[in-house]
């Protein structure tokens, strides 16, 4: 047989989905059109970016202000230079898909959820959207959260981080996550990407 990593079994199973015979002889004559299946990601926020906020002090104060947290990590990445912030204001629409529903049941690395992302309509965020994402979502629920699915910042100490937005409790934190080439992320964590336009 020429394509020996076939079963039957999966040869059957393409047969099915064609719908059976006469499926099979439509599509072979060109009748039957296959096309992908569209994903459609509901937008979960949309925020704004460029809001006035332009260096780290800026956030860290509007941060505290609002009385939520910064965590070390995130705290070291806004002062690096690689965090930057948009010089006029523009809307964002954001969507959270975890890693399963980009199709990694058994988890995933950073470079294969972005890169299926991308596939599926999806974009990396700015870093910005991480802090204007805890400025603006105060009614995050408790347990949640979320990646900023963006271009990992060198930490201090040499660390790839993203930043990470959850609540704990009574608290709301911009947190930051270590990432490395390798890490497998688990199949629930759920990751934050700008919807493109």
């Amino acid at each position: 047989m020429k394509y020996n990593n076939w079963t039957l079994g999966q040869i059957e199973a393409v047969f099915n989905k064609l719908g059976g015979d006469d499926g099979v002889r439509r599509f072979l004559a060109g009748e039957l059109a296959i096309k992908a299946i569209q994903f459609e990601f509901k937008v979960f926020k949309t925020i704004k970016l460029g809001t006035g906020l332009k260096t780290a002090g800026d956030f860290r104060k509007a941060i505290k202000d609002n009385k939520m947290r910064i965590g070390d990590w995130a705290n070291d990445i806004l002062g690096k230079p690689a965090f930057t912030v948009a010089t006029e204001e523009t809307e964002l629409d954001l969507v959270v898909v975890s890693v399963a529903e980009l199709g990694f049941k058994d988890g995933a690395t950073r470079e294969q959820i972005y890169a299926r992302a991308k596939e599926l309509g999806l974009d990396l965020c700015p870093a910005e959207v991480g802090p204007q994402l805890r400025l603006q979502y105060k009614d995050q629920p408790n347990g949640e959260w979320l990646v900023i699915a963006m271009e990992p910042i060198t930490g201090s100490v040499g660390n790839l981080n993203l930043f990470r937005v959850r609540r704990d409790d009574s608290d709301l934190w911009l947190d930051g996550d270590y990432d490395y080439p390798d890490y497998v992320w688990d199949a629930g964590d759920r990751f934050v990407f700008s919807r493109r336009k």
